[in-house]
């Protein structure tokens, strides 16, 4: 699977990695809706190290679509609020 942080890059994650994604991306959907901007900050960042060390820099030179994308750093929570699904940032 192939996952982008906007900004940075794209990381290639294995498809079990997906598991310990999803509890991050739940902390950060229930910091959107309840306004928490502390925890959301913590969850983001949590999320985005997250793919960081569980992935590998994908190739630059490569055009290969991403599977998943996921805001950058510096992401507002309005921002992210924009771009949650009904699965959240990761879909399962």
């Amino acid at each position: 699977m192939i996952v982008r942080i906007l900004g940075e890059g794209q990381y290639d994650l294995d498809d079990h990695a997906l598991d310990a994604l999803n509890g991050l991306d739940n902390q950060i959907e229930q910091a959107v809706e309840s306004g928490d901007e502390a925890m959301f900050r913590t969850a983001l960042h949590g999320l985005l190290s997250a793919v960081r060390a569980s992935g590998t820099h994908h190739a630059l030179e490569s055009l290969d679509e991403s599977d998943l994308i996921l805001p950058p750093p510096d992401a507002t929570i309005d921002e992210v609020r924009e771009l949650l699904g009904d699965d959240g940032l990761i879909p399962g």
